[in-house]
């Protein structure tokens, strides 16, 4: 992103700016490996995956996120909404929106899972072009 000094702006003003997003940081943790298994970055899918261990969330949890879901319902609903919004944003509809907020969550919160869906974009896209992958497993004495 160094070659692109808006764009690296842009992302860490947008990286710091979700920290403050309503959504519990746990839940983001779910949220972000159910975007990225549709993005497809494995280097995003590491880091979520070792932060969703260090928030304590469990195997199950995470292997929940990465399909898209989770064992409460409400946050399953929080979780396939982020993707429909990376997915298909068009077909969500007004109903869409009630359903969510019948769950308990707030207009703000949904503003802040685009806010999420599009930092997720942003780095798995980058970290695609640019080709960046996971360390692979060093073969030497650590």
């Amino acid at each position: 992103m160094a070659h692109s000094p808006a764009l690296l702006q842009g992302y860490l003003e947008l990286s710091r700016a979700m920290k403050r997003a309503a959504v519990p940081r746990p839940l983001g943790e779910k949220i972000s490996p159910a975007l990225q298994e549709w993005i497809a970055c494995e280097l995003c899918l590491a880091a979520h995956t070792a932060a969703a261990r260090a928030v304590g969330l469990s195997g199950t949890d995470i292997a929940l996120a990465r399909e898209g879901t989770a064992t409460d319902a409400r946050e399953a609903a929080l979780i396939t909404y982020a993707v429909r919004v990376l997915t298909e944003p068009d077909s969500l509809r007004d109903t869409d929106l009630a359903e969510l907020r019948g769950h308990g969550w707030s207009d703000r919160v949904l503003a802040d899972v685009i806010g999420l869906v599009a930092l997720n974009q942003l780095t798995g896209s980058f970290n695609l072009v640019a080709g960046l992958n996971p360390a692979e497993p060093s073969s030497g004495a650590a």
